[in-house]
């Protein structure tokens, strides 16, 4: 039995620290656009669709905000996500959370899984 080889969704050198990044990734046999954020050498991930009207973050393709005090800011609405786990602490969405994506660093690479 062989076992499946892991999925690299990006170098970490090719993400700004602190940074995000956008990529395509297989979720649950779907492609879904992928927001991965670095802070040192850890990654968290989560789909790039807001919780509120299920439309991407981002202001432009790749492009995220980030506000003053640290959070991940949906363009359309102003929900505003803490990076930690995700979770939305203001806007129309509070008390939901971004859907995570499993990640991992290995070896200088942004691993799924």
């Amino acid at each position: 039995m062989s076992v499946p080889s892991a999925v690299e969704l990006a170098r970490l050198d090719a993400l700004s620290d602190p940074g995000f990044l956008l990529v395509e990734a297989v979720v649950e046999g779907d492609a879904e656009p992928v927001i991965l954020y670095r802070e040192g050498a850890q990654v968290r991930a989560w789909l790039n669709v807001c919780p509120h009207a299920g439309r991407p973050l981002d202001w432009a393709p790749g492009q995220f905000l980030k506000s003053r005090d640290g959070h991940l800011v949906c363009a359309a609405h102003g929900a505003a996500f803490e990076l930690q786990g995700g979770n939305c602490v203001s806007g129309p969405c509070k008390g939901d959370a971004l859907r995570a994506v499993p990640v991992r660093v290995e070896d200088g690479r942004v691993l799924l899984g």
